[in-house]
């Protein structure tokens, strides 16, 4: 009992390590890849998100709150 139990952890823990990410099966890479591509999109995203609640909150410009302008 304890012997398949071991096979089938060990069988899951390589299927695991096959497969990249749980939303892609992109593998992560340095440079111009699809991977690198998409993580930085969702990242700007991201930052795009928390400019517009910045300006939300505090009624002023990003610029503004930024003292930029």
């Amino acid at each position: 009992m304890a012997e398949a139990e071991n096979q089938q952890a060990s069988s899951t823990a390589s299927s695991s390590d096959s497969t990249p990410s749980a939303t892609t099966t992109d593998v992560p890479a340095f440079g111009w890849s699809a991977y690198a591509e998409r993580i930085n999109g969702r990242f700007a995203m991201l930052g795009f998100l928390a400019v517009l609640l910045i300006e939300a909150v505090s009624q002023r410009s990003f610029l503004q709150w930024a003292g930029l302008s």
